[in-house]
């Protein structure tokens, strides 16, 4: 169930972040710095996402001075066709003029996100490698995530305007709102997914139960 919960989460995520691509209003930073990429150098956008989770492992294994997290590769594949998925159905399903079109349309793809990093790392399993940096800034800085996410995203909007990344108010938005939506998420999740989980495990004693009395 956990690994159910887990691609879910991640599908979630990537929904949200195609959302905020589609708007142009302008993205979180670190996906701007995707965007740029691709339309810089080439690749698709979930391409570079892989490839930067590959570094950001690596950055973490110097940070905590462990082992490279190399399932955070699993994570960061995930997360790459969920991204060019995402964005390949809504080109050809959303066209956006209107500028209040486009605020609904960030403004969901916002939530949208802060639900689905929640959902996914409340299964406690491996991390997309952005998103365990941010718990490792916040274990360093005995911060919350809030703040965490935000020092995070500030480093990542400079190297996004280097690079001529879709930089707009969205980020803006995306640098003050994502990590405190992601705050007010994590606890809520964490008290759904713990009520999916306990009778999802006593379901399943139940039917051994039953089978066992047959």
């Amino acid at each position: 169930m956990k690994y159910v919960i887990y691609v879910v989460g991640i599908f979630i995520l990537t929904l949200g972040i195609s959302f905020t691509i589609q708007s142009d209003l302008g993205t979180s930073p670190f996906d701007a710095l995707l965007v740029g990429l691709s339309q810089n150098v080439g690749l698709t956008v979930g391409s570079w996402e892989i490839i930067l989770a590959f570094i950001l492992i690596g950055c973490n294994s110097l940070l905590k001075r462990q082992r490279p997290e190399v399932l955070g590769l699993l994570t960061a594949f995930i997360t790459g066709i969920g991204i060019d998925m995402w964005l390949f159905l809504l080109t050809n399903l959303i066209t956006l003029e209107l500028w209040y079109s486009k605020v609904v349309c960030f403004g969901i793809g916002l939530v949208v996100i802060g639900l689905g990093t929640a959902t996914y790392l409340h299964t406690n399993l491996t991390p997309i490698p952005i998103d365990r940096l941010t718990l490792i800034i916040q274990e360093l800085t005995r911060t919350n995530i809030f703040f965490a996410r935000t020092l995070i995203y500030l480093v990542f909007l400079i190297m996004a305007w280097i690079l001529n990344g879709p930089i707009g108010v969205g980020t803006l938005l995306t640098v003050c709102f994502g990590g405190l939506i992601l705050n007010f998420f994590m606890p809520v999740i964490k008290k759904v997914l713990e009520r999916v989980l306990t009778h999802s495990s006593t379901s399943s004693h139940n039917d051994k139960g039953k089978n066992h009395s047959i």
